[in-house]
């Protein structure tokens, strides 16, 4: 049913610029520009937002794959 290769990705735009992503396949915050570093650090720290985040790829796009459909 597709739910195999489901991703979450939560982009941090800040004046038309991306500077800070998560990516469930890869698990953690990654700074886009050095003025996401800081951010990416910060929120890679916080164990519960990261366990949260990684958790959000199966509560809540599995959980919604083809509702749309």
């Amino acid at each position: 049913n597709g739910t195999e290769r489901v991703r979450y990705l939560v982009r941090d735009i800040y004046n038309r610029e991306e500077n800070v992503r998560f990516d469930s396949d890869v698990g953690e915050f990654r700074a886009v520009t050095e003025l996401g570093r800081p951010d990416a650090e910060y929120w890679n720290g916080q164990k519960e937002l990261l366990e949260q985040k990684r958790a959000a790829v199966d509560t809540y796009c599995r959980h919604n794959y083809g509702v749309i459909e």
